[in-house]
């Protein structure tokens, strides 16, 4: 395990081989451990980084004086790639040095996205496994603000139960919301414990996401190698959320797992790392997929 200083905030990242830099953003509720069999497949030629976001894992909890947004996400990031890229970690001017692929599921996926829209990273692919932009359901269409309607009610309940201390009523809301009716009963009471204490970051991811301002149009200027990832069982807002992005981005190329939903890159592994790795390294795909 790495550490590095970001506003007086100890950050935490795996780390692992050498070459292209390839950082690895988890979803709300995970940790940077979540990566560990990709980042495996990757480490022989790849320099693969994958962060603690804030409050998760072993990274310092948010102290930040007013709310988090995905851009304070997104500077912890921008300094776990400074050492990438050999530049010593903390505030940065202009793009960080070297092209970086960068890879983000769920909540990562949206900080993946405020990175790509700031251009502060240079990147060399970008990898979206279906990003919580719920920002771009608004006015895109009646089912698009019924489903942000629902989204809505989720962050809602998450963020009144946390408040008051019931968290693992917030979790389970969660869970459901995202695997499906009874998956928080379907866990071990050890791992109902872990999740449940994450309860007061997940509804912080709430509210940073529902502060994010971008919209469809401001990733049409993307330039960049983009896979957007669908899983055929996810809710219809995210399936919703990755079909506008697919649309606004250039060149864009979306793969549906149809045996997966949003926790693919957790509960599917074996389908989703081929994917990443051939859109990584096109070149060698067929030796990956044989392997």
């Amino acid at each position: 395990m790495s550490t590095t200083t970001v506003m007086a905030s100890e950050i935490a990242f795996r780390e692992a081989g050498a070459g292209e830099p390839v950082v690895l953003l988890h979803s709300s509720a995970s940790f940077g451990g979540q990566w560990r069999a990709l980042q495996d497949r990757l480490a022989a030629r790849f320099h693969v980084l994958a962060p603690d976001l804030y409050g998760y894992g072993a990274t310092a909890p948010w102290t930040g004086e007013r709310a988090l947004r995905l851009a304070d996400e997104a500077a912890l990031v921008e300094s776990v790639a400074a050492r990438a890229a050999g530049a010593s970690a903390g505030p940065m001017q202009g793009r960080t040095g070297g092209p970086v692929h960068l890879v983000g599921h769920s909540y990562g996926g949206a900080v993946a996205l405020r990175l790509a829209h700031e251009g502060r990273l240079a990147l060399k692919s970008l990898t979206l496994i279906e990003p919580v932009a719920f920002q771009l359901l608004e006015n895109s269409d009646p089912w698009g603000v019924t489903y942000l309607n629902g989204i809505l009610q989720v962050a809602d309940t998450v963020t009144l139960a946390a408040a008051r201390g019931a968290h693992a009523e917030a979790m389970e809301c969660f869970v459901d919301y995202w695997s499906g009716q009874g998956a928080w009963r379907s866990l071990g009471p050890a791992q109902r414990c872990a999740i449940a204490a994450a309860a007061p970051k997940v509804a912080l991811d709430f509210q940073a996401v529902m502060l994010e301002e971008s919209r469809a149009l401001d990733y049409a200027a993307l330039d960049v190698p983009t896979l957007i990832l669908c899983g055929g069982r996810s809710p219809a807002p995210t399936r919703r959320i990755v079909a506008l992005l697919d649309m606004a981005i250039p060149g864009a190329r979306l793969k549906v797992v149809p045996e997966a939903g949003h926790m693919m890159p957790i509960t599917h592994p074996e389908l989703v790392n081929p994917l990443i790795v051939e859109h990584l390294c096109p070149e060698t795909a067929g030796m990956d997929r044989a392997a």
